[in-house]
């Protein structure tokens, strides 16, 4: 069942010497053609990353070099609103994506097309892992592959064979992440506690890379300080202005 293929996602970052080849991986793309799409403007593309050297930089830039040299295939999702450019010139027009709506419609659009990529994928068997690494050195990843004005990285993904076997983390309850009607804040008060102890019991028990830590301590810890503050500066210079 597809509900089953859902809730037994976990990432992978170690697969086996097993390349996927074009076909396989066009037809993961096609897959993730058919998500929604606002108004239906498609502001994606993506980057298939076949040259070992271009994969060797990527390693390095994205400091994810276990996923990406040892992937089946590595992916780069971008917003694009180069295509749309051209689209509209063909019409006699042009168009002005510099505002913050485009940019949310391009992220959701993004977003959208690689959940279906990887579901895709996990259907088939594979095993993915989203890199949002690529959010580290976003300039020097445009340049590696010659994005044009309009079109921005906002992260990798990577396929393969599975050479390793990760439990499937706890989520959230259903009940911290519904709200009926109202938005209700009081419930957190007990709801996370609880999560915390679940989330600690998970970390000390999995197979490998077992720690002592809750969820509560750890994101107030990963969103403590700012990061990637770059990325405004690298947006606006690919023309999102953030009107």
């Amino acid at each position: 069942m597809v509900i089953e293929l859902l809730t037994a996602h976990a990432s992978v970052r170690k697969y086996k010497d097993i390349p996927l080849s074009t076909d396989s991986v066009h037809e993961l793309i096609h897959a993730g053609q058919a998500a929604a799409s606002s108004h239906f403007v498609q502001a994606y593309s993506v980057i298939h990353v076949t040259n070992s050297a271009k994969r060797n930089t990527l390693a390095g830039l994205t400091k994810n070099p276990q996923q990406i040299l040892s992937a089946g295939a590595v992916l780069i999702f971008c917003v694009d609103y180069c295509r749309l450019e051209k689209a509209a010139a063909l019409a006699g027009g042009n168009i002005d994506f510099s505002h913050a709506e485009n940019l949310l419609v391009g992220v959701t659009d993004v977003a959208l097309f690689a959940q279906n990529v990887a579901v895709a994928a996990e259907s088939k068997g594979y095993g993915i892992c989203y890199i949002g690494g690529v959010r580290n050195a976003p300039m020097e990843i445009s340049e590696l592959f010659g994005l044009p004005k309009g079109v921005a990285p906002m992260f990798a993904m990577t396929i393969g064979v599975p050479d390793e076997a990760n439990e499937v983390k706890p989520r959230l309850p259903i009940e911290a992440i519904i709200h009926e009607n109202d938005y209700n804040t009081k419930k957190y008060d007990e709801l996370l506690p609880a999560y915390d102890e679940t989330m600690n019991k998970y970390y000390a028990s999995r197979d490998s890379n077992q720690k002592d830590a809750a969820w509560s301590d750890s994101m107030a810890t990963f969103l403590r300080k700012p990061r990637r503050t770059h990325m405004k500066d690298f947006l606006q210079e690919q023309g999102f202005e953030f009107e």
